[in-house]
């Protein structure tokens, strides 16, 4: 080869939460380098956090229904106390506005018990139950026999979380890249070899020393484009839909609502979630599809409405509205068994200098800072 090639130590691909939060963890750990950008983010859309990190419920999870000792539990539950000390430190909007998981019936309420055992496995010990004369004084619109209570559940910004890395990133020379695709990675002598393009169709390629794909719903996609990487590493893809209705008007609530979690664990129920702003939105259901696509439909309105009367009867069903949809990167399929996160490394794949992420859906925001965290201790 006539020309040399660039030369980076670190590539991310993919400008999520988690993309930057792995860079952000990356870069606090290292003084000013000699490269003049040692870490670059790739990411195919215009800017960062465009698909899963921006039509999602905005909310911070306690860490309650994941199985113990699952990577979903530990790092929902490190990452909260981080997440919260976080958007302190760096004044992001925030509140711990606290969730009711309500049983509608008496039969569910052996299902709250389960649910408080498995909150206190997982290290989440401030969950109290609440009778339902004592949910009638905090939420008088709310229908219900019983209920926990989690005060650790709160909502965040997320967007401007998101600006907060970016900036971190920056000012340690890391240089964020969008409007450009990975389209192949083979091993080269001197690490991976990395052909990316850009929305111009103008092609680069560069050497890196590590690969990072925290690419959400296109981590399959590319860990097919690398070279030297046995298929079966790369787990099927399920895209799940979830869509959201908005209520027009003031809130019923004062807290998050949700429904006892049916027991497949594709989605936690459609529950009422509070943004920052007041407005209440309500989501997302479930639902396994070919592609995607980010409409809420007005076709999901009876299923809406018959699991939002469940708890709260008297919706006026002429102020729900479609608002819109986000994908999860399901790697469970439909009536298939939990799946954990997947984050890989050399150890479990063989090709060096390549860590992977896959299966990054709810709770990855607030898991977010203990994945970075994770995968910087990883390197």
């Amino acid at each position: 080869m006539g020309h040399s090639l660039d030369k980076v130590d670190i590539t991310i691909v993919g400008a999520g939460v988690i993309g930057l939060a792995i860079a952000r963890a990356i870069s606090s750990k290292r003084s000013k380098s000699n490269t003049r950008h040692h870490l670059l983010i790739l990411e195919k859309n215009d800017t960062f956090g465009e698909e899963i990190s921006a039509r999602n419920s905005e909310v911070i999870h306690a860490g309650i229904y994941y199985p113990q000792d699952s990577l979903k539990a530990q790092f929902c539950v490190r990452g909260k106390s981080l997440l919260y000390a976080y958007c302190q430190q760096h004044n992001i909007e925030h509140r711990a506005i606290g969730k009711l998981i309500v049983a509608s019936h008496q039969d569910e309420l052996n299902l709250l018990d389960e649910i408080k055992i498995n909150a206190t496995n997982n290290g989440v010990a401030d969950i109290s139950f609440l009778s339902a004369e004592n949910i009638l004084e905090i939420e008088p619109n709310l229908q219900a026999v019983g209920a926990l209570f989690s005060p650790s559940t709160g909502i965040i910004n997320s967007h401007q979380l998101m600006l907060q890395f970016l900036a971190e990133i920056e000012s340690k020379d890391g240089l964020f890249v969008p409007q450009t695709s990975v389209t192949s990675v083979s091993q080269h002598a001197e690490g991976l070899l990395i052909n990316s393009e850009n929305k111009s169709g103008e092609h680069y390629q560069f050497l890196t020393s590590l690969l990072i794909n925290a690419a959400g719903l296109g981590a399959q996609a590319l860990s097919k484009n690398i070279e030297g990487l046995s298929p079966h590493h790369t787990p099927i893809l399920h895209y799940c839909k979830g869509s959201y209705f908005h209520l027009s008007g003031k809130s019923p609530f004062h807290h998050l609502i949700y429904p006892v979690p049916d027991k497949t664990g594709t989605g936690l129920g459609i529950h009422a979630t509070i943004d920052l702003g007041g407005q209440v939105k309500f989501g997302p259901n479930t639902e396994y599809c070919d592609q995607l696509h980010y409409e809420a439909e007005e076709s999901s309105r009876p299923q809406f409405e018959k699991a939002i009367k469940r708890y709260f009867p008297s919706l006026n069903t002429t102020k729900l509205n479609p608002a819109f949809a986000g994908m999860r990167p399901k790697l469970q399929g439909p009536g298939e068994e939990f799946k954990d996160f997947v984050i890989q490394t050399e150890a479990e794949h063989g090709v060096p200098g390549l860590i992977q992420l896959f299966g990054i859906e709810s709770p990855g925001l607030t898991s977010c800072l203990a994945i970075g965290e994770e995968v910087a201790r990883l390197i």
